[in-house]
């Protein structure tokens, strides 16, 4: 057995073309996760086979060639693009004399880095502790005092707290812990229910521009960058939209290929703001070229956290990139199905606002409506919605107001108010009673 070197951040990155599994793309999108993760990549070894090597994973040939890639270029990591059984692992660490981390952990890593709120830490720490559980069996003599370095961030790592013992009561603690967590937020769900306040849920790939998009469209300061991963912890802010009034947008974790299961038990609380949205926003890079296999990706996640049957408005994000312009289309119903944006430069935001207020009230109602002198209350509800264009009063002292919004909302109002529901088309204006503009 070896002694695992403190740092190492020189990785060499190893791919395996399988019969299954021949997306070449896949490892362009493994590249940006090493960078992402603060490796230095010093190259990629690749081999085909029909099915991986219960040793090595590569065989034996290509795994005494990746030895020798490591003593030349002096590599202190080697990460595999694919999933390894522990005994693979430690079988490839014996023969490779440096660390191996396969894609799974390579990904915990990165949220390790990248979690800042207290539930996300204890979402990640939850995650590891799970992977490392089935890894005991190594008995490594570097557990002994604490590492860092990729895919050994996160819980401290020492002899006592890789005992499996210890490490039960742990994971019992933390999953204790963000059961709490769980309960606050479906308590928080339940206000906003009682408020009517809508939720819309920025679901997407990772890197498809969902934090830039969120920031435009609530001008919050969420952490944005071109890199997978950018942000990891959930954010909620209030967004307005037109003839609506307020909804809530979440900005959640990107999406990736083969998420680690792991991750998706532990940041269940978390996903189920997406589960529990009455909208998802599903944002598309439509510069990347494979674009729609990230769709289909991310609507197999969905499918998994039990939200896919959540009504989905597309935003396909970046059209400043690819040459295009701003649109909105419709399915056959004439509902807003996709928006065609670019959050960087603001172009489309108004169609998607717009669409995104009529997709939440189920339709918008418009038109005139006559307020006795006594609704006083009604008038003041229906300015408190953001709902009138206009207001204009008659001889016989009516109010008459234009309004505009959901129509659910209106048939509420009206029955709280005790107010009949009839609207006066818009262009009608000239053959109802006589009117002076209102103060």
């Amino acid at each position: 057995m070896f002694e695992r070197p403190r740092l190492g951040e020189r990785a060499l990155l190893v791919h395996l073309f399988l019969p299954q599994d021949k997306d070449q793309e896949d490892i362009h999108e493994f590249e940006e996760l090493a960078r992402s993760a603060g490796a230095e990549v010093l190259g990629v070894v690749t081999a085909t086979r029909g099915s991986p090597h219960p040793k090595y994973f590569v065989g034996t040939g290509k795994a005494e060639e990746i030895r020798e890639r490591v003593e030349a270029e002096a590599a202190e990591l080697v990460l595999f693009n694919h999933a390894l059984s522990p005994s693979q692992e430690r079988n490839l660490e014996q023969l490779l004399k440096c660390r191996v981390l396969d894609r799974t952990g390579l990904i915990l890593d990165i949220f390790a880095q990248r979690a800042r709120s207290h539930e996300g830490k204890l979402q990640v720490e939850l995650a590891q502790l799970r992977h490392l559980s089935t890894r005991l069996v190594r008995g490594w003599t570097h557990l002994e005092r604490q590492k860092g370095g990729i895919g050994l961030r996160g819980p401290g790592e020492t002899q006592l707290e890789t005992d499996r013992r210890l490490l039960g009561e742990r994971i019992k603690q933390l999953s204790r812990r963000l059961d709490k967590v769980q309960r606050q937020r479906a308590q928080g769900r339940r206000a906003r229910d009682r408020a009517e306040v809508p939720t819309v849920s920025l679901v997407g790939y990772t890197n498809a521009g969902k934090s830039t998009l969120f920031n435009a469209l609530t001008t919050a300061e969420v952490y944005a960058a071109d890199q997978l991963f950018a942000t990891l912890d959930p954010t909620l802010r209030r967004v307005e939209l037109p003839g609506l009034g307020e909804a809530l947008l979440a900005d959640t974790v990107g999406f990736i290929r083969h998420l680690p299961h792991d991750l998706v038990a532990a940041f269940r609380s978390t996903l189920e703001e997406t589960r529990e949205a009455d909208l998802l926003l599903h944002v598309v890079d439509v510069h990347d070229e494979a674009s729609r296999e990230r769709i289909q990706e991310v609507d197999a996640v969905l499918a998994e956290i039990e939200a896919g049957e959540v009504p989905q408005l597309r935003v396909y994000n970046k059209i400043d990139l690819a040459g295009l312009a701003p649109r909105l289309e419709r399915d056959g119903e004439g509902r807003p199905r996709a928006v065609w944006v670019s959050a960087q430069t603001g172009a489309g935001l108004d169609l998607l606002r717009e669409a995104l207020a009529e997709r939440l009230s189920g339709g918008i109602v418009r038109g005139w409506i006559c307020l006795p002198p006594q609704a006083g209350r009604a008038r003041a509800e229906f300015f408190q919605r953001h709902a009138v264009q206009r207001e204009e009063t008659d001889s016989a002292g009516q109010t008459w107001l234009l309004i505009q919004m959901p129509r659910s909302d209106f048939r509420r109002l009206c029955i709280r108010t005790g107010l009949t529901e009839e609207l006066h088309p818009e262009d009608a204006r000239d053959n109802l009673a006589t009117v002076s503009h209102g103060p």
